[in-house]
């Protein structure tokens, strides 16, 4: 085999798919998913300025199956759907020999798993900018949860607006699902009730928003959030003390293990969370009831021992005092 010596040192060329007869000349890859033999290119499109994003679902993968192909059919029929300035427009889709290929309009953002060091109050824009967008999805008449909300699918530009990709595991609420594509999240951003193979509600994507909050202040990497979760699927938040209480709630509410004791959906959540400030102690009354709201029952059994002490407290003083007087009044005698 004759080397060519022109070439040593230099980049190997690489070569991407030809999609030019249908109006698309592709750039470059944006990413792939090794397990589920799917590729994202970044495209210019033909006789236009605009440039897009083409996924594609390959055929010649080793795992791909009608699982791929059903993925492929559903993100399409709910992108087909939305009409959001923050989820990439669906574009068009076509097929080849050897794969599916969905094009949406391109977002010149980078993902949260590619961004560190947020301050507080730009991971909150980033919190309610998301919330704002499931609000949306929530409010449809056909309700769309996500199912696979992490730091990956979220694209954040310079003014922290947050673009919601990928949408290949979402679930029209209502409708049944495939027991194979239960379980399909991403481990430590999953809710729980998804482990458990139970039914999703709006409830399930919060969990999941504030999975990837807990994720940006402990500034820590996506595949080891599962190290900040106990078995019982409880986010230990006393590692940020700096968080104001009130906002320290707010997220404990977010990630609840049970859907129920969770915010009941997106709106409920932004409205509870646009007033509150990350970091800070906070007035005492707002502390206090931070406090009691996250920890009532501790409270009143709290509350219930001072009482039972207190009281035993003031038995043992009369005891004490009528114990002296009696004394006083003998050595009298």
């Amino acid at each position: 085999m004759e080397l060519d010596v022109n070439n040593q040192g230099k980049t190997p060329f690489i070569q991407h798919p030809d999609f030019s007869a249908l109006g698309y000349q592709v750039i470059r890859e944006l990413g792939r998913n090794q397990q589920g033999g799917r590729i994202t290119y970044l495209a210019d499109l033909k006789k236009s300025p605009q440039q897009v994003v083409i996924k594609e679902f390959s055929l010649a993968h080793a795992g791909a199956d009608w699982l791929g192909i059903t993925a492929y059919e559903r993100e399409v029929q709910i992108l087909q759907k939305l009409n959001h300035p923050r989820i990439p427009r669906y574009i068009d889709t076509f097929t080849t020999s050897t794969g599916f290929y969905i094009v949406q309009e391109y977002k010149n953002a980078p993902s949260l798993a590619s961004i560190q060091n947020l301050y507080p109050e730009a991971i909150k824009q980033i919190a309610v900018s998301v919330l704002e967008i499931l609000v949306y999805l929530q409010q449809r008449v056909d309700t769309i949860i996500h199912r696979d909300i992490k730091p990956e699918n979220i694209l954040v530009d310079e003014q922290f607006n947050a673009y919601l990709i990928d949408f290949d595991l979402a679930h029209i609420q209502g409708e049944k699902m495939a027991l194979s594509s239960l379980a399909s999240g991403t481990p430590g951003f999953m809710p729980p009730e998804e482990h458990l193979g139970q039914s999703f509600s709006p409830a399930s994507d919060l969990y999941s928003v504030g999975a990837t909050l807990i994720y940006l202040l402990a500034k820590t990497h996506s595949l080891n959030i599962s190290q900040l979760i106990d078995g019982h699927y409880r986010f230990n938040l006393q590692q940020f003390p700096t968080l104001n209480p009130r906002f320290r709630y707010w997220l404990t509410r977010m990630v609840e293990p049970k859907w129920q004791y969770r915010y009941p959906n997106a709106a409920a959540a932004l409205a509870a969370l646009e007033p509150i400030q990350v970091i800070g102690s906070g007035s005492f009354i707002e502390s206090l009831m931070a406090l009691v709201r996250s920890r009532k029952q501790n409270i009143i059994i709290g509350i219930a021992i001072i009482g039972v002490l207190a009281a035993a407290g003031i038995t043992l003083i009369i005891s004490q005092q009528d114990s002296i007087a009696q004394q006083t009044q003998e050595m009298g005698d």
